[in-house]
């Protein structure tokens, strides 16, 4: 990579980084005016019970506003932690003051409120300072007396011509190395504070595997109606060409051999075409390459097939033929999104295993933005992993590439 282009990159990714935290004045500047009605809240709280579920209504869009803005710069899902509820105001009221969900909102709304406005206008405070310090050995005479450059008066000119540089390149230090990680820490707060608690996620696992069963017996018959139409289609097809070749075959051997001849070789290229069909139906189901080679053996088959340079780190122990090609297919899709969508220069595969979980992980260092919910691959990707009982997680910040991580089951 060129200098030019690093430069572009990291100029690139403070901006965007920049632009976050300016982003997130959306939901600071409404969480800092918000607090003054917060504390009058809880300091009436068990007089306001009964109306306390509307009055939190306007913190949890400010929280859901925020989901969503630091889930997209995480370039994961943020997921709601509020569940629908049929009792009665003051029930309803209670209920939420005994759930931590409630005073997290309130504590990252506190949080949020101070530290989203001074990081947004440190940010764009910054991009203005460079070029304002920089040129102060320009005017540095005409400025106000007692004027500083990186805590020095400038009374001189050999301060005016070093002192401004000394600011300018810790300006620059905070606007490459702090600004983009301030946006993370940020994003990374929100997600802490505004994501389910663990004491309500048992309810939502339930509902999880509900779903997930479901979407992985859709799957099962999706597939099975793909294999159906795959033989019924092709490979049928072709064996009842094959049969009616060979049936005229028979009828002009005795008056046209040569014509029989011609008919004979049809049928058997139709043969050859039909087991080739059948071949792709049978790689469908179960690859070959995993029974010859192995998943490690069949990793580095697909990492030596794409266009730009894979780097792969696979254990070579052997797990459940069902996880190895769950596995198989997982990175296959992977990489597919890599060579089409990322822009990638270059791509790594690791899957290793520790105790009973396989845990694969694909990074690329593309254009990142990956989004399960804008195409069918990484959505089926989650639907496979899913049926597994596994977990699927996506990091795809713009303009930082792009990690898939998922880890299956595969038993003792």
């Amino acid at each position: 990579m060129s200098h030019d282009t690093r430069l572009k990159k990291v100029l690139r990714r403070s901006a965007n980084a920049t632009g976050d935290l300016v982003s997130g004045l959306r939901t600071a500047l409404p969480a800092m005016l918000g607090l003054a009605p917060l504390v009058a809240v809880l300091v009436l709280l068990f007089a306001t019970l009964p109306w306390l579920p509307q009055a939190v209504k306007p913190l949890r869009r400010l929280a859901n506003a925020e989901r969503q803005r630091a889930g997209r710069i995480l370039g994961r899902e943020i997921p709601e932690p509020y569940r629908p509820s049929h009792a009665s105001e003051l029930q309803q009221g209670i209920m939420m003051v005994r759930t931590p969900t409630f005073w997290r909102d309130a504590a990252w709304m506190v949080v949020h409120g101070f530290t989203g406005l001074v990081a947004a206008v440190l940010a764009v405070g910054v991009w203005a300072g460079i070029p304002f310090t920089l040129s102060l050995p320009l005017w540095w005479w005409a400025a106000p007396e007692g004027s500083q450059a990186a805590f020095i008066t400038l009374d001189s000119w050999p301060k005016a011509l070093t002192m401004p540089f000394v600011q300018g390149a810790f300006y620059v230090f905070i606007l490459v190395w702090l600004v983009p990680r301030l946006a993370r820490w940020q994003a990374r707060f929100a997600e802490l504070m505004l994501r389910p608690a663990s004491r309500t996620s048992l309810a939502e696992r339930v509902e999880q595997l509900t779903e997930t069963r479901a979407e992985a017996l859709e799957a099962h018959g999706a597939e099975l109606r793909r294999i159906e139409r795959d033989l019924h289609d092709g490979t049928q097809a072709q064996l009842v060409a094959v049969a009616l070749r060979l049936g005229l075959a028979d009828r002009r051997f005795d008056t046209d051999p040569e014509a029989a001849r011609t008919l004979f070789l049809d049928a058997r290229d139709g043969i050859e075409e039909a087991l080739t069909q059948l071949r792709t139906v049978i790689r469908g189901i179960y690859p070959p390459i995993l029974s010859d080679r192995g998943l490690a053996g069949a990793v580095r088959a697909l990492a030596a097939g794409q266009p730009i340079p894979i780097e792969t780190e696979v254990d070579e122990g052997r797990v459940p033929a069902a996880v190895e090609a769950a596995a198989y297919f997982v990175v296959a899709e992977a990489l597919t999104n890599v060579a089409r969508h990322s822009g990638a220069a270059r791509a790594s595969v690791t899957v290793r295993r520790d105790r009973d979980r396989l845990l694969i992980t694909v990074r690329d260092d593309g254009k990142g933005g990956a989004d399960d919910g804008r195409g069918s691959g990484l959505a089926g990707i989650r639907r496979r992993v899913a049926a597994f009982d596994g977990a699927t997680r996506l990091d795809s910040p713009d303009g930082e590439g792009t990690t898939l991580e998922v880890e299956l089951p595969c038993g003792s």
